[in-house]
């Protein structure tokens, strides 16, 4: 089974597929609450404790994680922002390997979809479109919405985790294809 991981300072998307790309788990684990998670440490504390969750009840072979952002956009990303992330996805880098015993694979966002043959047209919001895409694709993949219609807080960090598990499941087969 492939985990994929979404990470973020705020809620953290989990996936794991099977060797099909059918899921076997989606979630996320949120971490917004400053009063209980008032430093990446403690979050990075909490994180563990689901990962060790996710270990028990899941024979988890290879782990891919989603690369943080490592440029900035305008209106997006503040130096500050990249090197929150960066640490985050630094502590959860290295909870997988002291959990799992596993070294994960990063990989970028765009080559992630770009495995699950996903093209986002120019102009438009790349979360928004994975997630219709998923939603179009995959009957099992499900989204709850807000009384507004929006999905609730984090659907779309599951969506990007689940991306990222199936890519990771796509270099697992050109790896073995290769040998």
């Amino acid at each position: 089974m492939i985990l994929g991981l979404d990470i973020s300072s705020s809620i953290t998307g989990v996936s794991i597929v099977d060797n099909t790309g059918a899921i076997i788990y989606c979630d996320h684990i949120d971490t917004r609450n400053k009063n209980k998670f008032p430093t990446l440490l403690d979050k990075g504390r909490y994180l563990k404790e689901q990962l060790q969750k996710i270990k028990e009840l899941y024979n988890i072979e290879e782990i891919y994680i989603e690369e943080s952002l490592q440029t900035f956009r305008s209106g997006f990303s503040s130096a500050k922002t990249l090197s929150t992330l960066a640490k985050i996805n630094g502590i959860v880098s290295y909870l997988c390997l002291e959990v799992f015993d596993l070294h994960p694979t990063h990989i970028g966002a765009t080559s992630a979809r770009k495995l699950c043959g996903i093209k986002v047209p120019r102009g438009t919001k790349a979360k928004q479109f994975v997630m219709d895409f998923l939603l179009d694709s995959d009957p099992t993949f499900v989204v709850e919405s807000t009384r507004n219609g929006n999905p609730k807080p984090g659907f779309y960090d599951r969506a990007d985790s689940l991306i990222i598990a199936r890519a990771g499941l796509e270099l697992c087969k050109q790896k073995k294809s290769k040998s």
